[in-house]
């Protein structure tokens, strides 16, 4: 199945010069209009982690579309943990959840558990889910640990070239998953474990 997938990105990437003007945009997590929490939880964020999930942890295809003047290829790759993080990173800031001066230390844990990008499609919908676990530095207590799952739907009308529909899907997901966070975050009683 991985392998018809990735064939089809290859024939669908060679098609890129036919399209004329039409380009692939970049991966981009970043979380538009960010509001200012009224709920601040006494807690500084010293570290933020994003990794992808083993495959016997996976709870569905893992994949991310790379895609390279030289060709196609689906695989979760470290630039995109790191867009990840850098997102989660500029969402809490701009939030303010956290404060910086406060004694208790957190780690932000984060698990890739789906990326479930279409290989082809009209409209494409990227399926993304996450495990979020934000632990106490100086206990190693877990004081929230959440599941979290979201969508990226991109029309048919967006744009002609799949490709550029299949990652405009990528990023709305992964934005999405961010925001369910943030908002599961500033919900969350993160001081019973003080």
């Amino acid at each position: 199945m991985k392998r018809n997938a990735l064939l089809a990105l290859i024939m669908a990437t060679s098609s890129l010069g036919l399209v004329g003007c039409a380009e692939l945009p970049p991966l981009d997590f970043s979380v538009p209009d960010v509001e200012i929490s009224e709920q601040r939880h006494d807690a500084e964020v010293k570290s933020i982690v994003v990794s992808f999930a083993n495959e016997d942890e996976q709870e569905g295809d893992v994949d991310v579309v790379v895609i390279e003047s030289s060709g196609a290829s689906i695989t979760p790759g470290s630039a995109t943990a790191s867009l990840w993080q850098s997102s989660i990173e500029e969402a809490l800031t701009r939030s303010l959840i956290f404060r910086d001066d406060a004694s208790r230390k957190i780690s932000i844990f984060v698990k890739v558990l789906k990326l479930d990008v279409p290989a082809f499609g009209i409209s494409f919908t990227t399926h993304t889910t996450a495990r979020y676990e934000i632990v106490d530095r100086a206990t190693g207590a877990v004081i929230f640990n959440e599941k979290i799952n979201s969508f990226g739907e991109v029309p048919a009308d967006y744009a002609f070239l799949g490709l550029i529909r299949a990652r405009e899907s990528v990023n709305r997901s992964v934005k999405n998953n961010i925001k369910r966070f943030l908002d599961a975050v500033k919900a969350a009683n993160l001081e019973g474990d003080a």
